[in-house]
């Protein structure tokens, strides 16, 4: 008789959880905002939209319509820290879905996923120190070009492995950026050397944040450091957090806002991300998200 109890309430409690996890929070949209003092003295406050790991495939109506919405927020500058796409049909979605972000200054650097389709693996890849980095990726390729060429027309920056400079809110920014280290694009000595010292303000951008970049850009004089690819672990312990980062970061910089401790005085805000890929679509207590950063003088209490 315990037995015959057990086996539905146990069954019923795995479908609920299936259900929340791939239908609820996956589509539970967060916009987190943080204030970053990073600015000269004097200078208005500076918007940035911070966007990252949409994973988009046609059909995720709810998904494009938030990332719309957020032209609502009046940002002066949008940051796409990649893994925008997952479908060979995807890029026009994404570019659709940021409809009149693109008429704003913005930047991009690419993640894998950007390039090649994501596919099943072993899961366990994930749990081992470094995440599944630097694995072969064996899904289909994608129109990454066609989404370069979507931005660029927009106006927007290509930051992988390049530096550029733009003016947003009536300031003067000077960009560095490095393409995905998680499948061993990076080429930092293409971006290398202390950053314009005359900008107002300095941003380095990357999609998977390891160790070794954030210190050489801390190190080069960037004021702030941008990345996503974490996913804020996607799958997360209440009172306990991220269980892995899939990078050498360390699991309580996973996501949101911290200094960087080497190489410099920078501020680092990692992502958790938009979406999720096709092949683990679930999230648990790590809802989707973007992130307004205001950014005010250092001298702003």
């Amino acid at each position: 008789m315990r037995l015959r109890t057990l086996l539905p309430a146990t069954a019923a409690l795995g479908a609920a959880a299936v259900g929340y996890t791939t239908v609820v929070e996956r589509n539970w949209f967060a916009l987190r905002r943080f204030e970053i003092p990073v600015l000269p003295p004097g200078s208005p406050p500076l918007r940035v939209l911070h966007i990252s790991d949409a994973h988009l495939t046609p059909g995720r109506s709810r998904l494009m319509s938030w990332i719309r919405g957020l032209d609502d927020l009046d940002p002066h500058l949008v940051v796409n820290t990649g893994d925008s796409i997952a479908h060979p049909e995807a890029t026009r979605c994404f570019l659709d879905s940021l409809g009149p972000l693109l008429d704003r200054p913005g930047v991009f650097v690419f993640g894998s996923n950007d390039l090649h389709a994501p596919s099943l693996g072993n899961p366990l890849l994930y749990l081992r120190p470094g995440g599944s980095r630097g694995r072969s990726a064996k899904g289909a390729g994608l129109p990454w070009e066609k989404l370069r060429d979507g931005m660029v027309a927009g106006g927007w920056l290509d930051l992988n492995n390049h530096r550029g400079r733009l003016t947003a809110g009536g300031l003067n920014i000077a960009f560095g950026g490095v393409h995905d280290a998680h499948i061993n694009r990076d080429r930092y000595e293409e971006v290398a050397g202390p950053a314009d010292p005359a900008a107002a303000l300095r941003v380095a951008v990357m999609h998977t944040p390891e160790p070794r970049l954030l210190d050489r850009f801390a190190a080069d004089g960037y004021d702030l450091l941008l990345a996503g690819h974490t996913h804020g672990g996607q799958l997360c312990l209440p009172f306990y957090g991220t269980l892995v980062t899939n990078c050498g970061l360390d699991r309580e910089r996973a996501r949101g806002l911290h200094r960087h401790p080497v190489g410099g005085d920078a501020w680092l805000h990692v992502s958790a991300g938009l979406g999720t890929s096709p092949c683990a679509p679930a999230r648990f207590a790590c809802r989707p998200e973007a992130s307004l950063l205001t950014l005010v003088p250092r001298d702003s209490s």
